[in-house]
């Protein structure tokens, strides 16, 4: 979230920033009604408790003197006074959290790299890597490719589960574990750190990233107002929640695989065929704590990281830097990677790289200590990114690997993986 002290100061520029963002707003009337408020509270009560402090010396004085009818009106001064003072703080810590739930409200401030824009249309290209796959043959879909294969079974994904699941077989769940070993094993060798995280969380974690509460219609719930996690990034984000970090060690870089479950509440309609999305996925998530001064520099690194793994695989892509209008909440800034899907004609999302700045930190208390800098602590920057989104990477791998034949040609680097499979052939 952002701090208090910046929105009372930079009203403005809050304005600016939620006008330039889809569906974000702030109720900046509201906002400095409840900060006037808190603050005359709390005059009102530094007033009170110097007059009870006052008075309660005078009490000891009269006492001495005699005058007990004057002692006893004097306590019943205090008396009263310390009651006021209750209601009073009562009173500041509601509008303090009205406060909070109002700040804890407004979207990231986008940084100063980040194009204006409207929508995803606005998304300016940074690079491409690879052309896009060309055919001497009708390439076929991945959602036809999957059961041709033996791949992916929809329909009984569906008779599992519902709608937006599926169900891999074979060489699918062979590929699956390939690619996330794959993953894994690329970003320890690049020096991240793996860890294997719960797949349930609780609320804290996920207002710490950011999830919660504007996103709540897009979480599963579970039992005891657990959750089950959207990404690995609210688990490796709240790895060091509430903790004071040593600046020495910084930059620290995370990664895990887990599944993650969506609602998607806000897509409906959208990428219905295939398995670009879905309820459950699978993806490899890689997460840093950055000192402010490099966090930018970290930024473009994860990226490189993400970019990486396509290149080994052979994967066309572009990188394109998302604009005002379609980054992320807790973003500050941005980049998308879209590898190119021949079923759709264009490039699809496989990962975003986003630099949160001190939103995510200031939300889950992250803080770093270095004595060599500054006194005290800071607020460490946070970011993360997908490393990579494992169904849209097979889905991928299906399309532009396919040959006339309907089979598909494994990727020399993940071969090892898949017991050395060179080639997956269609069912007899």
């Amino acid at each position: 979230m952002l701090d208090i002290k910046f929105v009372r100061e930079n009203p403005d520029v809050v304005d600016k920033s939620c006008a330039s963002r889809q569906n974000a707003h702030w109720d900046r009337e509201r906002f400095f009604e409840l900060d006037e408020e808190r603050r005359s509270v709390i005059a009102e009560v530094e007033k009170l408790q110097a007059g009870r402090n006052a008075v309660s010396k005078k009490i000891g004085e009269l006492m001495r003197e005699g005058k007990r009818d004057e002692a006893e009106a004097a306590k019943a001064e205090v008396a009263a006074n310390k009651q006021r003072i209750a209601d009073l703080n009562d009173r500041r810590t509601q509008v303090e959290k009205d406060l909070f739930d109002l700040v804890a409200a407004i979207p990231n401030i986008p940084h100063e790299s980040v194009p204006y824009g409207v929508d995803d249309s606005d998304n300016p290209e940074v690079r491409r890597w690879g052309e896009p796959t060309k055919f001497d043959f009708e390439p076929k879909a991945h959602w036809d490719l999957g059961p041709s294969t033996g791949m992916i079974d929809f329909d009984r994904g569906i008779k599992l589960a519902g709608t937006r699941f599926y169900l891999l077989g074979g060489a699918g769940a062979l590929m699956e574990r390939a690619l996330i070993n794959f993953f894994i094993d690329t970003h320890v060798k690049a020096g991240f750190k793996e860890w294997w995280p719960p797949v349930i969380t609780n609320y804290d974690s996920l207002f710490g990233t950011g999830q919660l509460p504007k996103f709540d219609e897009d979480l599963y719930h579970v039992s005891g107002g657990m959750y089950l996690i959207p990404t690995a990034e609210v688990m490796l984000t709240n790895i060091h929640r509430d903790e004071v970090l040593d600046g020495a060690d910084l930059p620290l870089w995370y990664t895990a695989f887990t599944p993650c479950f969506r609602e998607e509440a806000g897509s409906a309609g959208r990428d219905t065929r295939g398995i670009i999305r879905v309820h459950e996925f699978d993806k490899v998530e890689m997460v840093k704590f950055a000192k402010p001064e490099d966090s930018m520099n970290q930024l473009e690194s994860m990226v490189a990281e993400a970019e990486r793994c396509l290149q080994l695989l052979g994967l066309p892509y572009h990188v394109v830097t998302l604009c005002t209008g379609d980054i992320g909440f807790s973003a500050t800034k941005c980049y998308d990677l879209e590898v190119w899907l021949p079923s759709y004609n264009n490039y699809k999302e496989i990962s975003s790289c986003s630099n949160c700045w001190d939103f995510q930190a200031r939300r889950a208390n992250i803080k770093y200590r270095d004595p060599s800098e500054f006194k005290g602590t800071r607020l460490v920057h946070t970011l993360n990114g997908s490393g990579l989104a494992v169904g849209r990477t097979m889905a991928a791998i299906m399309e532009n690997y396919q040959n006339a034949d309907g089979s598909i040609t494994v990727p020399e680097v993940l071969r090892p993986y898949m017991r050395d499979m060179e080639v997956i052939k269609p069912l007899a």
